[in-house]
């Protein structure tokens, strides 16, 4: 597992936990790669009846596979203004999360749960802005 040193976690006013930075992050460095744990998608229907329900990702070329991220993986924070995205490794595996622009010391390091920075479809929860309440 690779993570850059300045990384903690702490409350997070999108709710929960969630990582923040304690030095500045410039645009574009790799942030953390953390390993996968992969599970067949037949099992799904049986992690959401659990709390890891919030904290798996789908998986594989054609999505028919789960997988849980270890390291600070599964407690990045959603937003539709992320500051980071996260590309999946299907050979490593891992999920490699990545710096979108400059992220300031004290900010959380946020990503869309949709895959794509740029992409606003509904998520499963009430989505917040940071400073909503």
């Amino acid at each position: 597992m690779q993570r850059i040193p300045s990384l903690f976690i702490a409350p997070s006013p999108l709710g929960g936990r969630g990582v923040f930075t304690a030095a500045p992050i410039p645009e574009g460095t790799l942030i953390e790669v953390c390993p996968v744990i992969v599970m067949p998608g037949s099992e799904r229907e049986f992690i959401d009846q659990t709390a890891l329900y919030d904290y798996y990702f789908i998986w594989g070329e054609d999505d028919e596979l789960c997988a849980i991220a270890l390291g600070f993986g599964s407690l990045y924070n959603h937003s539709f203004e992320p500051n980071a995205e996260y590309r999946a490794d299907f050979e490593g595996p891992t999920l490699d999360f990545y710096a979108l622009r400059k992220i300031e010391a004290g900010e959380e390091v946020t990503v869309n749960y949709n895959g794509d920075p740029d992409n606003e479809d509904e998520v499963w929860f009430q989505a917040r802005r940071l400073g909503e309440q």
